[in-house]
């Protein structure tokens, strides 16, 4: 199985864990816009796409992931970290419309968001420039992406480490509690990829991807979990490293991984984890 994550046309989604958005100060920047239910997702947005076009931000063509740091933006301190599952899928098209995505793998996903007042879109927070989001290196062959398979028993965590201290930065969350999982998330992407329109914070992501040549895989950042009391209230800073977790329940408790993020001993082929400089 082939990944080339330069090959990728790369998502976020927005509003997929209950509470985020409130958190991170951005359910204003959604008040109109209309959901099928009011736990939906609120909107898809674009991180970076392989190819040039008329219509895509010339922002979006910058290669954002960097596996080993995060350079923070000139004149801006406000970065959050954006802990995530991440998932590759393979797209199945059909005359510019995206009929069936096919999940591949999956790893830990650092969303990193700059919290800027007055941003027209999304995207316009996410992506600055080199070194401004992460994907893990270690990605875990999905089984079934339904219940029943692999990720039913995994949990997303998420650390600061300062000064020689770990703190959580967001709350252990199990994967299973995302708003929209499995067939529920797959059909609503197929929609939003094919349909979502060029209104408020959201953006025409399918006039993107056929400008960008109907690119075969996709990577999507499911959405971030809530933030711990210190993580709402921390902004980054150089020096700082950021820990993303991806891990099985069954193998490994909460009081565990937080050992193993002090003991910088993560390395297991059932955990993905994502461990960031942030450099100024």
């Amino acid at each position: 199985m082939e990944i080339n994550l330069r090959r990728c046309a790369c998502f976020g989604v927005a509003g997929n864990f209950t509470g985020h958005l409130e958190q991170a100060g951005e359910a204003a920047d959604f008040t109109k816009v209309k959901t099928a239910e009011s736990n939906a997702p609120k909107a898809l947005f674009p991180t970076y796409l392989p190819h040039r076009g008329e219509h895509i931000p010339a922002f979006l063509n910058v290669f954002p992931f960097d596996e080993y740091r995060i350079i923070f933006p000139a004149g801006s301190q406000n970065l959050q970290i954006e802990p995530e599952l991440a998932i590759i899928c393979d797209a199945i098209w059909s005359d510019g419309k995206v009929v069936d995505l096919k999940p591949l793998v999956f790893g830990a996903s650092n969303d990193c968001s700059i919290r800027r007042e007055g941003a027209r879109k999304i995207s316009e927070k996410k992506n600055w420039g080199e070194s401004t989001k992460g994907l893990a290196g270690n990605l875990i062959k999905i089984d079934s992406f339904a219940p029943g398979g692999i990720l039913d028993g995994y949990r997303i965590a998420s650390f600061l480490v300062r000064e020689g201290q770990v703190y959580e930065y967001g709350e252990d969350s199990a994967v299973r509690d995302y708003s929209y999982f499995y067939q529920k998330l797959l059909t609503w992407l197929v929609d939003k990829l094919n349909h979502q329109a060029d209104e408020g914070p959201a953006e025409n992501v399918n006039l993107y991807l056929n400008e960008a040549h109907c690119p075969q895989q996709l990577m999507i950042s499911v959405g971030a979990t809530r933030y711990t009391e210190f993580g709402k209230t921390h902004y980054l800073q150089n020096g700082d490293t950021s820990v993303v977790v991806i891990y099985p329940e069954a193998h490994y408790s909460r009081e565990e991984i937080l050992k193993r993020v002090e003991r910088d001993n993560l390395e297991e082929d059932d955990i993905s984890v994502l461990m960031q400089q942030y450099v100024q």
